[in-house]
């Protein structure tokens, strides 16, 4: 049993793309609890990697339909791409996902720049993205690595693995020119213009306290002849209601005395005997006889 062929039963036997070390690593427990050769004991990832270059090797020469291949997560058995309209038709419900031309330019932006702001996409779009990248997000194409250090604290969006997978790459420095392009200098988004706030001198602002209600505080010095003047004014107030107050009690008394006068004047003017006759007992003198 060669190392060739094991590599081959793994890697195709596996759900998940199996890195050189995690191959490595099973390779020489079970040669040991197996009490395989030594050379299979001992085995490491630089022989893991050479007999996958022979394995490809071989299939090269056999026409064989499949390739291993090496994705950001390890290598894996896939068909190749001749033979991709043949597999197609296992799978007639599943169609072909197909990015829009504005999505394919924000993955793109995002891919060689990354990471990057929302902002910043859109200021190199000149249009808004929020569509597009949730489109993205949603396909798992894209994904959040974190926040940046700007006011606002936007968030910053990066590739994701199967944005690896889908495109056949190991990393993002196997994209076509990518050291050219990330030298490009970008447009740079607009910072958001900075509030001042302008102190205004004391008399405007309490002019302006005074018309909105709402102002910047005043001074105690300002304050207090306002409270003297409020003073006068209700000791002024006050007197005044006082002087009225004295004079209304003045009046009701004068004219209770009068009418006290008019009754006392009734009363003698329809005293007792004012309707009787006089007697006959009357001291009125009598006529003098001659």
């Amino acid at each position: 049993m060669t190392l060739n062929k094991i590599v081959e039963a793994l890697i195709f036997a596996s759900q998940d793309p199996l890195s050189t070390k995690a191959i490595a690593k099973i390779v020489r427990r079970i040669a040991a609890r197996e009490e395989a050769s030594e050379e299979l004991q001992g085995t490491k990832k630089k022989h893991v990697e050479a007999a996958l270059l022979e394995l490809n090797e071989e299939y090269e020469r056999n026409g064989s339909p499949f390739l291993a291949e090496e994705r950001s997560t390890g290598w894996k058995l896939y068909t190749r791409a001749e033979f991709g309209s043949y597999v197609r038709e296992l799978y007639p419900g599943q169609k072909v996902a197909r990015l829009s031309p504005p999505a394919l330019e924000t993955l793109a932006i995002i891919a060689y720049r990354q990471p990057i702001t929302r902002a910043a996409i859109e200021a190199v779009r000149g249009v808004n993205v929020d569509g597009v990248m949730q489109t993205l997000v949603d396909r798992g194409l894209i994904s959040i690595s974190g926040r940046a250090d700007l006011p606002g604290r936007p968030l910053l969006y990066e590739t994701s693995g199967a944005f690896l997978e889908h495109f056949g790459i190991k990393g993002v420095d196997e994209l076509p020119n990518a050291v050219e392009l990330r030298q490009v200098p970008l447009p740079q988004p607009e910072e958001p213009a900075e509030v001042t706030e302008e102190q205004l001198p004391l008399g405007e602002a309490g002019n302006d306290a005074q018309t909105a209600g709402e102002g910047d505080p005043v001074s105690a010095d300002e304050i207090a002849p306002d409270e003297e003047q409020v003073s006068d004014e209700v000791d002024v107030e006050g007197a005044e209601s006082s002087e009225e107050l004295a004079s209304d009690e003045e009046q009701v008394s004068d004219e209770a005395d009068g009418a006290g006068m008019e009754e006392e004047g009734v009363e003698n003017s329809e005293g007792p005997g004012a309707d009787e006759e006089p007697s006959e007992n009357s001291d009125e003198p009598e006529p003098s006889k001659t």
